[in-house]
């Protein structure tokens, strides 16, 4: 028993072709945004490339501009089936292919959700990857001399103003990392040489950060070396003063930023599949009513549905086509390996 069946007079066949039409138009905008919406995302991730130790993390944006150009493709061509469709003689020019494209647009919607899942489920990915790329980038932030490292002192500096935060977890990292160049520590000084010989890795560690790492909104001077030496600073407590630095890692608000990004995407990308799918279904019961209606007598109404059976022998059927086609691949292939022999 055929599934949603619905009756189309002429009329409603002809109104419904028109409809589609003006949808499937619409769609290929949706390609265009899907397309765009995979660029700004590659072009975000591009931009912090640095602190992102898994190259790999772009498949999302790559699926997306994939996907979208798919949809601008797949669109226009249902444009134009539609607008034929609406007079007989055009519709059979298309008789033969208008299955096969509701296949593969079928094929297509499925995609689409496969990117709605990755907008989702990438954020444990991008976690990782951005803790570890920050915490290598922040090691480099002294190799300002180094070919391929002499950039992301900057790039650093820029993300924790940006973002305004610190450190990759918390500002206390730069006490845990030489952060101050070796061409800019005084060697001739016995300061300077017993900090260095006290540490067992002979690294210059302070208890200071960047001067990116400042809260400008703060009313006191920036305190941004011995912060935890109260003598240093007047009227200053490290434990119960409220640090004129930001206190957010840099870790937590690109996770937030990104993960922001991601889930919206995902969300546009969950309507546009919702969309495509009503206007697949609408070209499904047009190529059905169409069918069911004699090419000598298109006057007359016909029955359009979305299965022709119900679900379960719809795939019953499906399956055993499969089946049924690769046993006659392998007859096919008999008479050629008994001529090899």
């Amino acid at each position: 028993m055929a599934v949603l069946k619905v009756t189309f007079t002429k009329y409603k066949r002809n109104k419904l072709a028109q409809i589609l039409w003006i949808l499937n138009w619409l769609s290929v905008m949706t390609g265009v945004l899907l397309f765009s919406l995979g660029l700004f995302l590659k072009i975000e991730i591009k931009k912090r490339m640095e602190v992102l130790a898994k190259g790999e993390i772009s498949s999302t944006s790559n699926m997306l501009i994939s996907v979208g150009l798919v949809a601008c493709v797949i669109n226009f061509l249902g444009g134009k089936i539609c607008y034929d469709c609406s007079d007989m003689h055009r519709y059979r020019r298309w008789q033969l292919i208008l299955l096969p494209y509701i296949a593969f647009a079928l094929c297509f919607t499925f995609f689409l959700l496969v990117g709605v899942f990755m907008c989702y489920t990438t954020r444990k990915e991008l976690e990782e990857s951005l803790y570890l790329g920050l915490r290598e980038a922040i090691k480099s932030y002294k190799d300002t001399d180094i070919p391929g490292r002499c950039f992301l002192k900057k790039t650093i500096d820029l993300i924790q103003i940006w973002f305004q935060c610190c450190g990759n977890n918390s500002f206390k990292d730069w006490f845990e990392i030489q952060w101050i160049s070796a061409r800019y520590l005084n060697m001739a000084s016995k300061e300077v040489v017993d900090h260095l010989k006290n540490n067992i890795d002979g690294k210059f560690l302070v208890d200071g950060v960047p001067f990116s790492c400042c809260n400008p909104s703060s009313p006191r001077p920036c305190i941004q070396h011995q912060l935890t030496n109260n003598t240093a600073h007047y009227n200053y407590d490290f434990h119960t003063e409220e640090l004129n630095v930001w206190m957010k890692g840099c870790h937590e608000a690109l996770l937030d930023y990104y993960s922001h990004i991601m889930y919206s995407i995902g969300l546009m990308v969950l309507i546009i599949w919702l969309f495509e799918l009503c206007v697949l279904a609408g070209v499904r019961y047009l190529q059905t009513s169409l069918k069911n209606v004699p090419l000598d007598e298109p006057e007359l109404d016909s029955d359009g549905w979305l299965l022709e059976n119900s679900f379960v022998e719809t795939v019953k059927y499906n399956l055993n086509f499969i089946k049924n086609f690769g046993k006659v691949s392998i007859v096919c292939e008999l008479p050629n390996l008994n001529k090899d022999i």
